[in-house]
């Protein structure tokens, strides 16, 4: 049987400017299954990034209710922020520190003993192929190395929902293909919830089990990749980009696809 681990009903946001009111999210409903990548995608300025900060309880809701792995956003930040982990897409890593450093401050961060973080951090290492990199300090590591690091860092609470902003901008190819298949491995070892948003429809095709487009603040399409390029293109083998494009009436000539 299904567990819903995120459930949203009338999530809004607006914020208010001198202009007037902005409506960035106009009632988004949204459902995410226990262990399932969802792929959240949108247009430029469909408000897939502020959806996102609430979610992880960066950005108060201005409307609606939402509760993820059995905690209600609004009433227990704390409690949804104990159960998910964040990789945004800047990063957040401090040059001057060394890999296992950034890894026990973030267990620390998470009331973990010194030596259960120095544990998890060690766990960590074995896990995402950091073994030989922990003495290196964050400023020497490639890409890709980044990358698995700022990930390890949102895996030392061991989350339900790890939420990935654009986990692989900027990598070369190699690189991105280690990513989706850590990502993979993250979802079949461990049974982790992954909340995926990026750029690349390709990369929503390979590693989605569900997607969601929004656009202008509402949900306009959801299914699975295959289901949605059937739907909107009447070739299950199409490009997510040809279904995408169908989905929010843009052009390949239009500003980019995905915020």
């Amino acid at each position: 049987m299904s567990i819903e681990v995120i459930r949203a009903r009338g999530l809004t946001r607006t914020y208010t400017l001198k202009s007037g009111p902005v409506h960035a999210v106009r009632g988004i409903d949204l459902t995410v299954q226990r262990g399932e990548i969802l792929g959240f995608l949108g247009p430029n300025g469909a408000g897939k990034t502020t959806t996102l900060r609430m979610l992880v309880t960066l950005l108060p809701p201005t409307g609606g209710t939402v509760e993820i792995a059995g905690h209600d956003l609004l009433r227990d930040p704390a409690g949804v922020r104990r159960r998910i982990g964040y990789v945004a897409q800047s990063g957040g890593l401090d040059p001057a520190c060394g890999v296992r450093e950034e890894l026990i401050t973030q267990g620390r961060l998470h009331r973990l003993s010194k030596p259960e973080a120095a544990a998890r951090a060690a766990e960590l290492a074995r896990d995402l192929a950091l073994d030989d990199l922990m003495d290196r300090p964050t400023a020497a590591l490639s890409g890709g190395q980044r990358r698995r690091l700022e990930i390890a860092l949102g895996l030392v609470n061991r989350p339900e929902v790890l939420f990935l902003d654009e986990p692989t901008t900027g990598l070369d190819p190699g690189s991105r293909a280690d990513l989706w298949a850590l990502v993979r491995r993250i979802r079949a070892e461990h049974g982790t919830t992954v909340f995926l948003t990026t750029h690349y429809l390709d990369e929503a095709d390979a590693l989605a089990d569900r997607i969601v487009v929004v656009d202008a603040g509402t949900v306009v399409a959801e299914g699975t990749p295959a289901g949605l390029k059937d739907r909107y293109t009447g070739d299950p083998g199409a490009s997510l980009q040809d279904a995408f494009l169908a989905i929010t009436g843009r052009t390949e000539t239009d500003e980019p696809l995905a915020v």
